[in-house]
Protein backbone atom coordinates (compact mmCIF):
# COMPACT_ATOMS: atom_id res chain seq x y z
CA UNK A 1 0.00 0.00 0.00
CA UNK A 2 1.36 3.59 -0.85
CA UNK A 3 1.91 5.75 1.45
CA UNK A 4 0.46 9.79 1.51
CA UNK A 5 4.05 10.79 0.69
CA UNK A 6 4.84 8.25 -2.60
CA UNK A 7 1.03 8.98 -3.62
CA UNK A 8 1.86 12.81 -3.68
CA UNK A 9 5.09 11.88 -5.97
CA UNK A 10 3.29 9.69 -8.37
CA UNK A 11 0.77 12.70 -8.77
CA UNK A 12 3.36 15.46 -8.90
CA UNK A 13 5.08 13.31 -11.94
CA UNK A 14 1.78 12.50 -13.57
CA UNK A 15 1.79 16.24 -13.48
CA UNK A 16 4.77 16.98 -14.96
CA UNK A 17 4.54 14.70 -17.72
CA UNK A 18 1.17 16.26 -18.67
CA UNK A 19 2.18 19.71 -18.37
CA UNK A 20 5.12 20.80 -20.23
CA UNK A 21 4.56 24.65 -19.11
CA UNK A 22 2.55 25.73 -16.33
CA UNK A 23 1.55 27.66 -13.37
CA UNK A 24 2.08 27.94 -9.69
CA UNK A 25 -1.61 27.61 -9.37
CA UNK A 26 -2.08 24.69 -11.87
CA UNK A 27 0.37 22.94 -9.87
CA UNK A 28 -1.56 23.55 -6.40
CA UNK A 29 -4.63 22.42 -7.57
CA UNK A 30 -3.16 19.08 -7.38
CA UNK A 31 -1.27 19.63 -4.27
CA UNK A 32 -3.61 19.25 -1.80
CA UNK A 33 -2.69 19.68 1.85
CA UNK A 34 -4.42 22.58 3.64
CA UNK A 35 -1.90 25.19 2.04
CA UNK A 36 -1.97 24.24 -1.46
CA UNK A 37 0.06 26.88 -3.14
CA UNK A 38 2.74 26.81 -0.52
CA UNK A 39 3.10 22.92 -0.85
CA UNK A 40 3.42 23.84 -4.41
CA UNK A 41 5.82 26.95 -4.31
CA UNK A 42 8.32 24.11 -1.79
CA UNK A 43 7.84 21.58 -4.62
CA UNK A 44 9.01 23.83 -7.53
CA UNK A 45 11.59 25.47 -5.70
CA UNK A 46 12.66 21.72 -4.93
CA UNK A 47 12.50 20.74 -9.30
CA UNK A 48 13.64 24.38 -10.43
CA UNK A 49 17.28 23.66 -7.73
CA UNK A 50 17.75 19.87 -8.97
CA UNK A 51 17.34 21.15 -12.85
CA UNK A 52 13.73 19.12 -13.40
CA UNK A 53 11.87 22.42 -13.63
CA UNK A 54 13.31 26.20 -15.61
CA UNK A 55 11.72 29.17 -14.20
CA UNK A 56 10.75 31.40 -16.99
CA UNK A 57 9.02 34.29 -14.76
CA UNK A 58 7.11 35.08 -11.73
CA UNK A 59 4.94 31.71 -10.82
CA UNK A 60 5.76 30.14 -14.80
CA UNK A 61 7.78 27.03 -15.00
CA UNK A 62 8.67 24.68 -17.86
CA UNK A 63 9.54 20.96 -17.27
CA UNK A 64 13.31 20.28 -18.68
CA UNK A 65 13.80 17.19 -20.71
CA UNK A 66 15.90 14.56 -19.87
CA UNK A 67 19.01 14.78 -21.04
CA UNK A 68 18.62 18.79 -21.76
CA UNK A 69 20.40 21.99 -19.58
CA UNK A 70 18.34 24.03 -17.83
CA UNK A 71 20.01 27.02 -18.53
CA UNK A 72 19.94 26.31 -22.28
CA UNK A 73 16.41 24.81 -22.60
CA UNK A 74 13.95 26.86 -24.47
CA UNK A 75 10.53 25.76 -24.42
CA UNK A 76 7.82 25.61 -26.80
CA UNK A 77 6.72 29.34 -27.36
CA UNK A 78 2.91 28.26 -28.01
CA UNK A 79 2.68 25.88 -24.53
CA UNK A 80 4.60 29.07 -23.00
CA UNK A 81 1.46 31.72 -24.28
CA UNK A 82 -0.98 29.27 -23.33
CA UNK A 83 -0.49 28.60 -20.10
CA UNK A 84 0.41 32.14 -18.92
CA UNK A 85 -2.73 33.00 -20.48
CA UNK A 86 -6.02 30.49 -20.57
CA UNK A 87 -7.86 33.18 -22.74
CA UNK A 88 -4.81 32.79 -25.58
CA UNK A 89 -5.96 33.22 -28.91
CA UNK A 90 -2.66 33.10 -31.23
CA UNK A 91 -2.34 35.63 -33.74
CA UNK A 92 -0.28 37.18 -36.94
CA UNK A 93 2.58 35.02 -37.67
CA UNK A 94 2.22 32.44 -34.94
CA UNK A 95 -1.83 32.19 -36.75
CA UNK A 96 -0.07 31.69 -40.13
CA UNK A 97 2.16 28.29 -38.31
CA UNK A 98 -0.16 27.28 -36.31
CA UNK A 99 -2.02 26.98 -39.95
CA UNK A 100 0.67 25.20 -42.02
CA UNK A 101 1.06 28.64 -43.99
CA UNK A 102 4.29 30.14 -42.02
CA UNK A 103 6.85 31.17 -45.18
CA UNK A 104 9.84 32.08 -42.82
CA UNK A 105 11.02 30.42 -39.37
CA UNK A 106 9.85 33.65 -36.98
CA UNK A 107 11.23 33.80 -33.49
CA UNK A 108 8.36 36.30 -32.22
CA UNK A 109 4.98 34.41 -31.03
CA UNK A 110 2.06 36.49 -30.65
CA UNK A 111 -1.56 35.76 -29.22
CA UNK A 112 -4.27 38.13 -28.10
CA UNK A 113 -5.05 38.31 -24.55
CA UNK A 114 -8.13 40.14 -23.01
CA UNK A 115 -5.59 40.07 -19.40
CA UNK A 116 -2.98 42.24 -19.34
CA UNK A 117 -0.57 42.24 -22.17
CA UNK A 118 2.64 40.99 -21.63
CA UNK A 119 6.51 40.11 -23.09
CA UNK A 120 8.59 37.48 -22.20
CA UNK A 121 12.25 36.44 -23.79
CA UNK A 122 14.35 33.42 -23.33
CA UNK A 123 17.23 32.66 -25.83
CA UNK A 124 16.31 33.40 -29.54
CA UNK A 125 12.24 33.55 -28.27
CA UNK A 126 9.93 36.65 -27.71
CA UNK A 127 6.53 35.89 -26.59
CA UNK A 128 3.80 38.97 -27.23
CA UNK A 129 0.54 38.68 -25.72
CA UNK A 130 -1.26 41.40 -27.34
CA UNK A 131 -4.19 43.59 -26.02
CA UNK A 132 -7.00 42.00 -27.76
CA UNK A 133 -8.81 44.36 -30.23
CA UNK A 134 -11.76 44.36 -28.03
CA UNK A 135 -12.93 48.10 -29.06
CA UNK A 136 -13.11 47.07 -32.60
CA UNK A 137 -14.69 43.93 -32.51
CA UNK A 138 -16.26 44.07 -28.94
CA UNK A 139 -16.43 40.38 -27.49
CA UNK A 140 -16.47 38.68 -30.79
CA UNK A 141 -12.24 39.16 -30.71
CA UNK A 142 -12.77 35.76 -29.21
CA UNK A 143 -15.08 34.04 -31.67
CA UNK A 144 -14.91 35.86 -34.97
CA UNK A 145 -12.90 34.22 -37.40
CA UNK A 146 -11.43 31.94 -34.67
CA UNK A 147 -10.66 28.15 -35.04
CA UNK A 148 -9.52 25.60 -32.72
CA UNK A 149 -6.16 23.58 -33.86
CA UNK A 150 -4.13 20.48 -32.17
CA UNK A 151 -1.22 20.90 -31.24
CA UNK A 152 1.55 19.05 -29.14
CA UNK A 153 -1.32 17.18 -27.46
CA UNK A 154 -3.00 20.34 -26.65
CA UNK A 155 -6.00 22.25 -28.61
CA UNK A 156 -5.20 25.61 -29.17
CA UNK A 157 -7.11 28.41 -30.26
CA UNK A 158 -5.97 30.22 -33.33
CA UNK A 159 -7.22 33.60 -35.66
CA UNK A 160 -8.29 31.30 -39.38
CA UNK A 161 -7.29 32.34 -42.58
CA UNK A 162 -9.38 35.16 -42.81
CA UNK A 163 -8.88 36.77 -39.42
CA UNK A 164 -5.03 36.25 -39.97
CA UNK A 165 -5.18 37.45 -43.18
CA UNK A 166 -7.02 41.08 -41.86
CA UNK A 167 -4.67 41.15 -38.70
CA UNK A 168 -1.76 40.88 -40.91
CA UNK A 169 -2.64 44.21 -43.24
CA UNK A 170 -3.50 45.37 -39.79
CA UNK A 171 -0.33 44.85 -38.00
CA UNK A 172 2.24 43.62 -40.53
CA UNK A 173 5.34 44.29 -37.85
CA UNK A 174 3.69 41.31 -35.81
CA UNK A 175 3.24 39.02 -38.90
CA UNK A 176 7.27 39.59 -40.60
CA UNK A 177 6.32 42.27 -42.85
CA UNK A 178 3.72 42.52 -45.89
CA UNK A 179 5.93 40.82 -47.97
CA UNK A 180 5.64 37.50 -45.66
CA UNK A 181 2.38 38.05 -45.04
CA UNK A 182 1.47 37.69 -48.32
CA UNK A 183 3.44 35.23 -49.86
CA UNK A 184 2.64 33.14 -46.58
CA UNK A 185 -1.22 34.03 -46.92
CA UNK A 186 -1.22 32.60 -50.47
CA UNK A 187 -0.46 29.48 -49.80
CA UNK A 188 -4.17 28.91 -47.73
CA UNK A 189 -6.20 26.24 -48.72
CA UNK A 190 -8.92 28.49 -49.14
CA UNK A 191 -10.86 31.47 -48.21
CA UNK A 192 -14.29 32.02 -47.24
CA UNK A 193 -15.06 35.37 -48.67
CA UNK A 194 -18.76 35.91 -46.40
CA UNK A 195 -16.42 35.12 -43.41
CA UNK A 196 -13.85 37.67 -44.71
CA UNK A 197 -16.09 40.35 -45.30
CA UNK A 198 -17.67 39.67 -41.71
CA UNK A 199 -13.99 40.59 -40.21
CA UNK A 200 -13.73 43.53 -42.49
CA UNK A 201 -17.03 44.61 -41.41
CA UNK A 202 -16.29 44.42 -37.95
CA UNK A 203 -13.09 46.41 -37.90
CA UNK A 204 -14.72 48.91 -40.94
CA UNK A 205 -11.43 50.37 -41.66
CA UNK A 206 -11.20 51.19 -45.58
CA UNK A 207 -7.86 50.74 -45.77
CA UNK A 208 -8.15 46.73 -44.82
CA UNK A 209 -11.10 46.39 -47.51
CA UNK A 210 -8.41 47.86 -50.13
CA UNK A 211 -5.52 45.67 -48.95
CA UNK A 212 -8.07 42.28 -48.89
CA UNK A 213 -9.13 43.37 -52.12
CA UNK A 214 -5.63 43.90 -53.77
CA UNK A 215 -4.36 40.32 -52.19
CA UNK A 216 -7.98 38.25 -53.67
CA UNK A 217 -7.40 40.25 -56.90
CA UNK A 218 -3.85 38.80 -57.06
CA UNK A 219 -5.07 35.60 -56.03
CA UNK A 220 -8.55 35.53 -57.72
CA UNK A 221 -7.93 32.55 -59.79
CA UNK A 222 -6.58 30.44 -56.09
CA UNK A 223 -9.39 31.73 -54.32
CA UNK A 224 -12.30 31.40 -56.59
CA UNK A 225 -12.97 35.11 -56.35
CA UNK A 226 -15.16 36.36 -59.62
CA UNK A 227 -15.32 40.23 -60.54
CA UNK A 228 -18.75 41.07 -58.84
CA UNK A 229 -16.60 40.13 -55.98
CA UNK A 230 -13.09 42.96 -56.66
CA UNK A 231 -16.17 45.53 -57.33
CA UNK A 232 -17.80 44.84 -53.84
CA UNK A 233 -14.28 44.91 -52.08
CA UNK A 234 -13.64 47.90 -54.42
CA UNK A 235 -16.09 49.99 -53.07
CA UNK A 236 -15.23 50.14 -49.75
CA UNK A 237 -11.61 51.18 -50.57
CA UNK A 238 -10.11 54.51 -49.30
CA UNK A 239 -11.55 57.73 -50.88
CA UNK A 240 -7.75 59.17 -50.82
CA UNK A 241 -4.53 57.68 -51.18
CA UNK A 242 -3.61 55.40 -48.48
CA UNK A 243 -0.28 54.40 -47.38
CA UNK A 244 0.28 50.53 -46.44
CA UNK A 245 2.18 49.77 -44.17
CA UNK A 246 1.81 53.72 -42.35
CA UNK A 247 4.85 55.94 -42.43
CA UNK A 248 6.11 53.95 -45.73
CA UNK A 249 8.26 56.09 -48.43
CA UNK A 250 7.77 56.14 -51.59
CA UNK A 251 5.95 53.22 -53.22
CA UNK A 252 3.66 51.75 -56.09
CA UNK A 253 0.26 53.61 -56.62
CA UNK A 254 -2.28 50.56 -57.27
CA UNK A 255 -4.93 52.77 -58.53
CA UNK A 256 -8.08 50.40 -57.93
CA UNK A 257 -7.41 50.16 -54.50
CA UNK A 258 -6.25 53.90 -53.65
CA UNK A 259 -3.13 51.96 -52.06
CA UNK A 260 0.29 52.94 -51.94
CA UNK A 261 2.18 49.50 -51.61
CA UNK A 262 6.14 48.42 -51.03
CA UNK A 263 7.24 48.00 -54.65
CA UNK A 264 8.46 44.26 -54.01
CA UNK A 265 4.52 43.32 -53.56
CA UNK A 266 3.11 45.10 -57.08
CA UNK A 267 6.24 44.74 -58.94
CA UNK A 268 5.88 42.82 -62.04
CA UNK A 269 1.79 42.58 -61.64
CA UNK A 270 1.46 45.62 -64.38
CA UNK A 271 -1.08 48.67 -64.37
CA UNK A 272 0.82 50.16 -61.22
CA UNK A 273 2.21 53.59 -60.65
CA UNK A 274 5.73 53.73 -59.41
CA UNK A 275 6.00 57.08 -56.71
CA UNK A 276 9.32 57.88 -55.46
Amino acid sequence: MKTERQQALQAYQAFLTEHPVFTLDDLAAVAGGKEPRRTARERVKYYVETGRLRRLSRELYAVVPPNARRDTFAPDPFLVAAALRNDAVFCHHSALELLGAGHSDWKVCTAFTGERPASLRWESYTLRLLRAPAQALGDTWRSLGVREVEYRGRTLRTTGPERTLVEGFRQPQWVGGLSELVESAGGFASLDLELLRKVLAAYAQRSLWAAAGWFLERHAKAFYVGEADLEEFAEHRPKSKHYLPRGMRGGMFVSRWNLMLPPELVRGGGGHEPVT
